[in-house]
């Protein structure tokens, strides 16, 4: 390498790219790369070592873009017309439902039965499970009409529970809460007949849309309302009664699983009873923890044990301090809140 880099003259042979000059010399792997067949031999001997692979052969879990897909249709037959683009004309009405509802069952069943065949049901021959997947498919479309009279509850509830919103048309095309919502009561229903895989699947996939964390398990009441949704977690065997309104960032957690799966089937996460109101912050834990019917719950409240009906829980306040911003910091002055 010849050097002259004098202010009047610089003679350097680095190579270049484009019209600026590599800061170092570059490592000749000339030799060493290892070709694309090498590459593919690794991924596959850690497919083979670690297990982690779907779609091969004929033992395949339920597909997540199939899933995300039968959701949006879903969507569509709770809400006609709130989930779709074009103009559906009266008159069509019966033909695009009787569409959606043809698709909806064709991929649940197919759906529904990779993920028995993944975790079959230890009564059920192998030569069942078509049937099964079938008859489930058949049970969840029929709860559909069910399900939307629970979602018309939320709905009012939300529209009677928030001054800012306009209308309950709003309510439906605008706010995360009652996509969120809807969700988790569809796939509560699969849940309940402990189908595999998909009902976790579809509550993931409204968690991450919405900020929302509503477990497929969790039992729900009519006439729910989470205010601005976002960072709420609802765990799997939380019980939550009628007219319950909560707001965000509120937690119905269990207590530490260090227990990890000896938990499992266990009741873990807190009951709310009716008309109950939890407001931001707040974190109710433990499957023994109950608040009663009527209570209100203030924000940013970690609640561990019980509380009878028509209970008022508050957070004790801080000590605040709050300093006046002078330039002088010998002069600053102290408030206390």
């Amino acid at each position: 390498m010849d050097f002259d880099c004098s202010e009047a003259r610089c003679r350097c042979s680095w190579p270049t790219v484009g019209p600026l000059a590599l800061k170092g010399r570059l490592r000749d792997t000339h030799g060493v790369q290892p070709t694309a067949t090498q590459l593919t031999d690794r991924l596959l001997d850690s497919y083979a070592r670690l297990g982690g692979i779907n779609h091969v052969d004929q033992q395949n879990l339920p597909s997540k873009r199939a899933v995300a897909l039968m959701v949006m249709d879903l969507l569509r037959l709770l809400f006609p017309g709130f989930f779709d683009e074009k103009l559906t004309h009266s008159s069509e009405l019966r033909m695009e439902t009787a569409g959606l509802v043809q698709r909806v069952l064709e991929r649940l069943e197919s759906e529904i039965l990779k993920s028995l065949e993944y975790h079959p049901p230890p009564e059920l021959p192998a030569k069942d499970l078509q049937p099964v997947a079938r008859s489930y498919a058949l049970e969840f479309v029929e709860s559909l009409p069910r399900i939307r009279e629970l979602l018309q509850t939320d709905t009012e509830a939300a529209f009677n529970g928030d001054p800012a919103a306009l209308s309950k048309e709003e309510v439906i095309v605008a706010y995360p809460f009652i996509e969120a919502i809807a969700v988790q009561r569809l796939a509560h229903e699969l849940y309940l007949k402990n189908v595999p895989l998909i009902p976790r699947i579809m509550t993931e996939w409204a968690h991450a849309r919405t900020g929302m964390d509503l477990h497929p398990g969790a039992q729900i009441g009519s006439h729910f309302f989470v205010d601005h949704c976002t960072g709420t977690v609802v765990g799997e065997t939380t019980v939550i009664g009628d007219h319950v309104k909560m707001y965000q960032g509120v937690g119905l957690v269990a207590k530490s699983l260090a227990a990890g799966q000896q938990l499992r089937g266990l009741k873990r996460h807190p009951t709310i009873e009716d008309h109950v109101t939890i407001y931001a912050g707040a974190t109710i834990m433990g499957g023994d923890t109950v608040v009663g019917e009527g209570s209100t719950i203030g924000a940013n409240v970690f609640l561990t044990s019980s509380v009878p009906p028509h209970s008022l829980v508050v957070q004790e306040e801080a000590n605040i301090r709050v300093l006046q911003k002078n330039r002088d910091r010998g002069n600053s002055t102290d408030f206390h809140v």
